[in-house]
């Protein structure tokens, strides 16, 4: 059987590829995360992870060990609400950056309502900066949202790599401005963009202006430009642009959970850890187009 502590531990490493950090997100010790990860790699008789001085990486058999984790963990959490007869109930008003609410949350809250039936769970989806507004302001308790890398507030669920992207026709000619697909400002991804261009000494001009994330995919798959998203998050009918489009370098971006300070407690990190439980796990890697940024495909 394997001990629901180091699988918890374990996650929190594969999660954030760093010991350091998930000693932090734990609250442990980075030697105690260390033996828990020996300890689960003793049990199960398989290297879990290849570490070095510079990187830690999951091996095959880790990646298998992240289903394995998250279900054993759900199932322990079921059973565990089940028989202690300590449902937990009241309000909680969750807010969803809307790239984010369209990949693995629904799943995570579907399950997490299944869990937590007398939790009323109040759900808003936006952009990023209106779900900070909304929290600073006290109107939402926790959110998911997208964050500039470093910031020591909240929990880091992964660092994502911002990525430019279009369909596989895309045209970037080096001598004209760039054709951007936006969120309207305050956006995350649009300040990346605009701010990674001019520092490359590109110009640019933005062909469609758009609130919401099905605004930026549909205008991308039409042609109409080329957008920001975290590598993560690429759709799967959209290609990730390489170098040799001549486009600067993006730089990472933090997918985060905020908790406000008057957030009903409990509810809350129930929420927080159905999520960082399964939605940090890898994605694999967008389509990657690499021909010339002067012509089609």
């Amino acid at each position: 059987m394997l001990d629901p502590v180091l699988l918890r531990t374990f996650l929190a490493v594969a999660q954030t590829l760093s010991f350091t950090q998930a000693a932090e997100r734990l609250q442990l010790s980075q030697p105690t995360v260390s033996q828990h990860v020996r300890r689960l790699e003793d049990s199960v008789g398989r290297q879990l992870f290849e570490r070095d001085t510079r990187a830690v990486l999951l091996t095959d058999d880790g990646e298998a060990m992240t289903g394995f984790a998250r279900t054993i963990l759900a199932a322990n959490e079921q059973a565990t609400s089940y028989f202690t007869g300590s449902a937990l109930r009241g309000r909680l008003r969750f807010g969803a950056s809307d790239d984010l609410a369209v990949t693995q949350l629904p799943q995570i809250l579907r399950e997490f309502r299944e869990l937590h039936p007398r939790i009323d769970l109040e759900l808003t989806v936006a952009q990023s900066g209106v779900l900070h507004r909304r929290l600073n302001s006290g109107h939402l308790d926790l959110v998911f949202v997208k964050n500039e890398p470093g910031d020591a507030r909240g929990q880091l669920v992964r660092r994502d790599r911002l990525v430019w992207v279009g369909t596989h026709r895309a045209v970037v000619e080096l001598d004209r401005p760039v054709p951007l697909v936006a969120y309207q400002a305050p956006s995350f991804s649009r300040t990346a963009a605009l701010r990674a261009l001019e520092r490359a000494g590109r110009t640019w001009r933005i062909t469609c202006n758009t609130k919401e994330v099905n605004g930026v995919i549909a205008a991308t798959r039409a042609g109409l430009g080329i957008a920001v998203f975290p590598q993560s998050l690429v759709p799967p009918d959209l290609w990730q642009l390489s170098p040799q489009f001549g486009l600067p370098e993006l730089g990472d971006i933090d997918i985060m959970l905020l908790t406000s300070p008057r957030a009903p407690r409990e509810a809350a990190d129930a929420l927080t850890t159905a999520i960082l439980n399964n939605a940090g796990r890898t994605v694999p890697a967008a389509n990657a187009l690499t021909l010339s940024a002067k012509r089609k495909a």
